[in-house]
């Protein structure tokens, strides 16, 4: 769920950035979106191996 969170918080970051013109938000909204996908996929990972 925290992935989700990240991801959600970062796309609103990247569109405030992009209507903005601020490329620096722009680009950490994209960076704090990955960082929401690397940690679903973590969580993809981690419950696939316990199962």
């Amino acid at each position: 769920m925290a992935g989700l969170e990240d991801k959600i918080k970062g796309k609103g970051k990247e569109l405030e950035g992009k209507l903005t013109g601020d490329k620096a938000r722009e680009a950490q909204g994209k960076a704090e979106g990955t960082k929401g996908t690397v940690k679903e996929k973590g969580q993809k990972i981690k419950d696939d191996l316990t199962r």
